[in-house]
């Protein structure tokens, strides 16, 4: 699962993330009866002062599930027939528990025989007919109906809802919304919509008939065998899929799509299909978004040596999706974030998440994490495959470059939720697992781990891995095994600190020259609530020789390595690879920046060199002139945030070029840097002609946002203006760019825009959040009649918007009742004075104005009320 974490910069107020506080073990039920003898389980010793979340023990081995499905989309029910075959793990058994969360349970039976069962507190246990041993399957069948929209519902930061089974628009009530049913399983959901054994080390084989009007397209796992039109105005679609994987991958997707045709071939010549499911007026634009699938499939096939294991792939953008995106074995689920036009993916696209859940099409589907606890072995490597794909389609600078946002990203979920272990045995909801951890640090350690063993033994252990687990569940000692199976080495070092420990190094790193032809390096491991750690560090030192890297160890507080040098020491990198995961402060002399920035090949060390070289270095300017002209997106941005900085002649030395930048780089977020550093540099007309040449003729939709915000500050009057000739531009990204306008400089007459932008369908997934968000400001500037005009679109984006709207929306409403208060009491000053100053009239308008703002702000207390408690944040 891909989880969407950068958006909390667009809102009022920080959201703290809020838990399920429950923890669902349905196959160890107390009040279970079984003719088995004693089931050996691990009791909680009575003095433990912290929870241990094991793996659910295995009663039974599930082997094939089919299910045959219709719907009442009225009543968002689906009507189902399931046929389970399965066996006794290891003991003999007389009866089979299985999660069914929130449905009807019909009938069970057994060869045409109806059998007994118990039903209470979400678990199904039936009675078979008789006892089984470990050597018999048996086969059950239930008929059931599953309400999921009836059933309270849980979730968590990262996946909003655990519905598992979502009528969207069913009765076809929202005018632009494609009435559409999709599912999402992780962790344990998709029990709401089938029985089954709902844990990860659980794994079955699928058959799936779904019997729908004949107007829509079906999706499911596996392929498609056949689809028969049964005369009454419905077709039943029959997928199967024969390889076994964990049933919370079990996907459903239902709808008007349109189903946009791919290949992908494979090493022996046949043809794979790679479809992509989209809503039809984007069928158009399907390849753009999804087209380098296919390369990408033949990319991680070769890397791996284990080439895609599944018989299809495809992808489906759903409405109103409770996560980012999904791994469903070869039916991956995205969040409409992904509708992106070709103009629109000229400023970033959605590749990295596309490679995301590509990957873990073997490391999630193929070998599954057999706990919660160990989710690390599904979401790092699918984190790292992101660096992968970068490194091999963009170039290691691109990978270096997003690796630092990814590291960064774990730092803000650690100081946010706290620090914890990746392999985590006691955090209180499964939910927890979805953090920075788990993704972030998970594929930073899966890099450093390359770099210690070397590229060949990696890849080989990571083969290695996936042969010896494939279609099982594993724990991340099988990890460590596989990699010691290939290199020869222990590497229980390496996961005790990483896997089974929290936290990172943070470093002060020094060096001296004082002995002649030797450089001492000392290091000091400065973090106070974490082990200290052992750090295989390659350091290159660069003397008359030239660059001489060696690998040398750095396991103490204080460490100091002694490396003979030849002639003069120019500059000494340490951490050669840019590989660590730390925080880590540097003495160096000016002259070694400069010489750093001349000589170094990583991305990383150049950046370093252009950002940290004193100012009054004479050596900056040049540095930074240099870097302007730069290959890499980000030293060139880099170098524009240094040279603002600047006074003098470098500053204005630069600005030709960088007038030049804002109109011609390559890249559109060195624009848009341009852009907003001019700001600060050039004269009001300078500015003003620059922008409005990139409102009229970029192509980029954030560099034309940019040069709007940028306009508005010099001349807000023609950046209005240019605001109403792009209000109907066809883009989500372009229309966020104008509503923000509009909040700081619009008046009364822009209310229409943001009621026509909200009856549309058109700003998508996270740009609609940051047009509510400058709806939020805007109404707060307009007096209570035309904040009145939002109630209505708080309200249905708040039921009908996703999972961003109800996660945001507290904040919004409580930010403006907040606002509110202050500006009743203001009218109440200006009604008091009017009637200290004997002006009836006057004190009459201003009691008009405090009796609607007390209206409205009784119907805001009224909203907030309805919101899930605690969850209300204004200023």
């Amino acid at each position: 699962m891909k989880k969407i974490s950068y958006l909390v910069a667009l809102v009022l107020v920080a959201c703290q993330p809020k838990h399920s506080d429950t923890e669902h073990a349905a196959s160890q039920s107390n009040d279970s009866k079984s003719t088995a003898a004693a089931i050996p389980t691990e009791e909680t010793k009575q003095d433990s002062p912290k929870v241990y979340h094991a793996s659910r023990t295995v009663l039974t081995d599930l082997i094939n599930t089919k299910l045959e499905v219709s719907f009442d989309w009225t009543k968002s029910w689906l009507i189902g027939k399931e046929t389970l075959q399965a066996k006794p793990h290891y003991y003999a058994s007389n009866e089979l528990i299985l999660d069914a969360k929130g449905m009807d349970i019909k009938t069970v039976s057994m060869a045409g025989k109806t059998v007994s069962f118990d039903y209470k507190d979400d678990v199904l246990t039936i009675k078979l007919d008789k006892t089984y041993t470990r050597d018999e399957n048996f086969t059950v069948v239930i008929d059931y109906i599953a309400k999921p929209d009836e059933r309270k519902e849980g979730g968590s930061q990262a996946i909003t809802s655990d519905k598992g089974l979502y009528f969207i628009n069913p009765r076809g009530e929202e005018a632009n919304k494609m009435p559409q049913i999709w599912t999402q399983g992780e962790t344990e959901s998709n029990s709401v919509w089938f029985p089954t054994i709902d844990s990860p080390n659980s794994k079955t084989k699928q058959e799936i008939y779904i019997t729908v009007q004949d107007k829509y397209a079906t999706l499911s796992n596996g392929k498609l065998i056949s689809s028969v039109k049964n005369g009454d105005g419905t077709r039943t679609d029959y997928w199967k899929q024969d390889l076994p994987h964990a049933p919370y991958l079990f996907m459903m997707g239902v709808g008007e799509f349109k189903v946009v045709k791919d290949t992908y071939k494979r090493p022996d010549g046949t043809s794979m299909e790679v479809n992509y499911y989209v809503e039809p007026e984007w069928e158009k634009d399907a390849k753009a978004i999804f087209g380098e699938t296919p390369a990408m499939i033949g990319f991680f096939s070769q890397l791996l040596g284990v080439e895609y294991p599944w018989d299809k792939y495809s992808q489906i953008i759903v409405r109103d999706y409770v996560s980012g995106a999904m791994e469903n074995t070869g039916a991956v689920i995205f969040g409409d974030y992904a509708y992106k036009t070709q103009r629109e993916l000229l400023d970033g696209n959605d590749n990295s998440t596309i490679a995301h859940e590509l990957f873990h099409h073997w490391f999630g589907d193929l070998v599954t994490a057999e706990s919660w606890s160990n989710l690390t072995l599904n979401e790092s490597f699918a984190n790292y495959s992101q660096f992968l794909w970068d490194e091999h389609r963009y170039g290691l600078d691109e990978a270096e470059y997003q690796a630092i946002q990814e590291a960064g990203g774990y730092f803000a979920s650690g100081d946010q939720g706290g620090y914890h272990n990746l392999v985590w045995f006691d955090y209180k909801s499964r939910e927890d697992m979805f953090d920075g951890h788990s993704y972030n640090k998970g594929g930073r350690i899966l890099h450093m781990l390359r770099k210690y063993i070397g590229d060949e033994a990696f890849f080989l252990g990571l083969k290695n891995y996936l042969k010896q687990n494939q279609f099982k569940a594993a724990e991340f000692h099988q990890l460590r095994l596989a990699f010691e199976d290939v290199s020869g080495q222990d590497l229980n070092w390496f996961f005790n600190q990483w896997y089974l420990d929290k936290g990172h190094p943070t470093l002060d790193v020094s060096y001296n020259t004082d002995v002649t032809n030797t450089v001492s390096v000392t290091v000091k491991q400065k973090q106070k609530d974490f082990r200290i750690f052992k750090l295989p560090v390659d350091v290159t030192v660069y003397d008359d020789r030239g660059a001489t890297t060696s690998r040398h160890w750095f396991n103490d507080a204080s460490t100091t390595v002694s490396i003979p040098t030849q002639g003069t020491v120019k500059n000494v990198i340490f951490d050669a690879e840019a590989m660590l995961l730390c925080k880590m402060e540097e003495k160096k002399d000016p002259s070694w920046y400069a010489y750093q920035w001349n000589n170094s090949k990583h991305y990383l060390h150049r950046k370093n060199a252009l950002q940290k070289i004193p100012m009054s270095s004479p050596e900056a300017a040049r540095i930074a002139q240099e870097a302007l002209k730069d290959p890499f997106h980000d030293i060139r941005s880099t170098a524009i945030e240094k040279i603002g900085k600047m006074s003098g002649d470098a500053k204005t030395a630069s600005i030709s070029r960088m007038k030049q930048m804002a109109t011609s780089d390559p890249e559109s977020a060195v624009r848009v840097a341009a852009i907003t550093a001019l700001a600060g540099m050039i004269s009001a007309p300078e500015l003003e002609q620059i922008c409005m040449e990139a409102i009229q003729k970029d192509q980029s939709y954030s560099v034309i946002s940019a040069a709007l915000l940028q306009l508005s500050k010099v001349n807000s009057k023609a950046a209005l203006e240019a605001c109403k000739t792009l209000e109907n531009e066809s883009s989500s990204k372009m229309q966020t760019g104008v509503a923000m306008i509009y909040a700081k400089y619009g008046d009364a007459d822009q209310m229409a825009y943001y009621e026509k932008i909200f009856q549309s369908n058109l700003v998508q997934g996270f740009d609609r959040i940051g047009v509510l968000n400058s709806l939020t400001f805007f109404a707060s500037r307009q007096d209570p009649k035309i904040q009145r005009r939002t109630l209505p679109i708080f309200e249905n984006e708040y039921k009908n918007g996703g999972m961003y709207a109800q996660m945001f929306m507290p904040q919004y409403v409580g930010y403006l009742k907040d606002n509110l208060l202050n500006t009743i009491e203001k009218y109440k000053a200006e009604e008091e004075k009017a009637k200290k100053d004997g002006n009836a009239n006057a004190a009459d308008i201003a009691k008009g104005k405090r009796t609607d703002a007390e209206a409205l702000l009784a119907d805001y207390e009224k909203m907030i009320a309805g919101f899930p408690k605690g969850e209300e944040a204004g200023h």
